[in-house]
């Protein structure tokens, strides 16, 4: 993401977004909690614009992406999206769809590691919201649900078909896409959905304590082995190491490779700068 921005300022409001900036770790909530964090038009709208805006603030070395309330995310509000989309025309529907894969690109495209801290349920895009994550800490209550054939279309939605084979494997992602079956928090730690599965109540605070640790590290190795990992998925091989090759080749011109060395010799931790 360039950091080159035209003349518009960034934005201080976002009305459907509860946005906190702490010491390179942007906490961004979804506060819809009376609905269960269900997303509207505009939820989406601002979190693709948000995520921009973000990638281009170059003090964000993480981010925590959380609900309020009883659950994570219930996905598209039934009224304001389910209803409203049936008196839309093609233009209109395709123009909303490419929206929230904007979002889910957005979300494996930013320079910075994203984190979602899950508790309740997470369900339709609010579960394909956690899985464009990289990582997903979930405390016990937790329950999955990718409930898009559940409500007549496609289980690929929002990239979810791209994604969950890679994360859990063709088998689960079939079962899981094509039935909409809820899934609980053991079940989901024991396919690879869950990253960390924390006490109960304790997700949150799990996440940021991940989030501060990705935030205190070497911020530049971390975005690139990001967009490697996104890069290479599909990838021949000769491709993949050649990449490879070219990112080391930079990163080891870079003051942190330099600090890591300087700071083994003289026996202190790295102060890494994230250049």
């Amino acid at each position: 993401m360039s950091p080159f921005t035209g003349s518009a300022a960034p934005t201080s409001d976002w009305r459907h977004l509860r946005v906190d900036l702490t010491d390179g770790v942007a906490t961004v909530t979804l506060a819809r909690p009376d609905k269960l964090n269900a997303l509207t038009f505009e939820a989406y709208a601002d979190l693709r614009d948000l995520l921009a805006e973000l990638s281009r603030e170059r003090s964000v070395r993480a981010l925590v992406l959380a609900g309020q309330g009883r659950g994570f995310c219930s996905g598209g509000d039934v009224d304001e999206i389910i209803g409203a989309t049936l008196s839309m025309d093609t233009a209109q529907l395709l123009d909303f769809n490419r929206m929230t894969g904007q979002v889910v690109r957005a979300v494996r495209e930013c320079p910075f590691p994203v984190i979602a801290a899950l508790h309740g349920v997470a369900a339709g895009a609010g579960a394909v919201l956690a899985l464009a994550a990289d990582f997903r800490v979930a405390d016990p209550s937790t329950r999955f649900a990718f409930l898009f054939t559940r409500v007549g279309l496609s289980g690929g939605d929002m990239g979810a078909a791209y994604l969950l084979p890679r994360v859990v494997g063709l088998g689960h992602a079939t079962r899981l896409l094509m039935l909409g079956d809820a899934v609980r928090a053991p079940e989901a730690e024991r396919i690879g959905l869950i990253s960390e599965l924390t006490d109960e109540g304790r997700a949150d605070e799990a996440a940021q304590t991940l989030a501060r640790r990705l935030a205190d590290g070497p911020a530049l190795a971390h975005a690139q082995t990001k967009a490697l990992l996104t890069a290479e998925l599909d990838m021949p091989l000769a491709a993949a190491v050649e990449l490879d090759a070219s990112t080391q080749a930079l990163l080891m011109n870079g003051e942190d490779y330099a600090e890591f060395h300087a700071s083994f010799t003289e026996k202190r931790p790295p102060k890494w700068q994230g250049r």
